[in-house]
């Protein structure tokens, strides 16, 4: 194995209202801080309820519906996720009633934000938005606020929306990842070959990125 010698590509299939997506990318960005692994991420769409409503649903409901879980998993699995959380400095604030919302929009303005570089900024936006905040990421409006906080033109987000300019494109985006076999997230894919699901802990995306640049062990 010979040192790397360019920026590692790291490809993340992610949705903002996937708690185990924030959760795999903090772990992911300690282990690319603690080896110095020059990288490059490049964020892609998945829809974990794209037939979801703007009206949107009760979170609670919504994983006892889609999930079976009853309300003692429901909220094992919330201290779970705000321990790790606190753990890797980001703030999970679930309440009884936080909601699940259709993501397609926030899609197509992070793939504007990565034509500008700034799709890593606005991502983690969305996930702040939604996990600490619980600001409605299906609201038009609540998104183009969003989008100028993460640094992009608010006035361009709104015509982005409005003209849905992205839509056809992040349909094919979804569909590619799809056709790959992807049926959940986070999916993250190294050096565009290697395929890591789930959020797999700091020590685990180490362990792969000294492996996949040849760094010392």
């Amino acid at each position: 194995m010979t040192e790397q010698t360019q920026p590692l590509r790291i490809d993340i299939v992610s949705d903002v209202v996937c708690p185990w997506c924030i959760v795999g990318y903090s772990q992911l960005k300690q282990a690319l801080e603690t080896t110095g692994t020059a990288h490059e991420i490049h964020w892609h769409p998945f829809e974990l309820n794209p037939e979801m409503g703007p009206e949107g649903q009760n979170l609670g409901e919504h994983i006892t519906e889609k999930y079976g879980s009853t309300r003692e998993q429901s909220l094992a699995s919330r201290a779970q996720l705000t321990n790790l959380g606190a753990g890797l400095g980001f703030d999970f604030n679930f309440t009884d009633e936080m909601r699940m919302h259709n993501t397609f929009n926030a899609h197509q303005l992070i793939h504007w934000a990565n034509l500008q570089g700034l799709g890593n900024a606005l991502e983690q936006a969305l996930f702040s938005a939604h996990f600490t905040h619980q600001r409605d990421l299906s609201d038009v409006d609540v998104l183009v606020e969003i989008a100028g906080e993460a640094g992009l033109d608010k006035a361009e987000a709104k015509a982005v929306l409005e003209k849905q300019r992205y839509a056809e494109e992040v349909r094919k985006i979804e569909s590619f990842w799809v056709q790959q076999g992807i049926r959940g997230v986070p999916a993250i894919v190294f050096d565009g070959k290697h395929l890591v699901t789930g959020a797999q802990g700091t020590e685990n995306y180490t362990s792969i990125l000294k492996q996949l640049t040849g760094a010392p062990a």
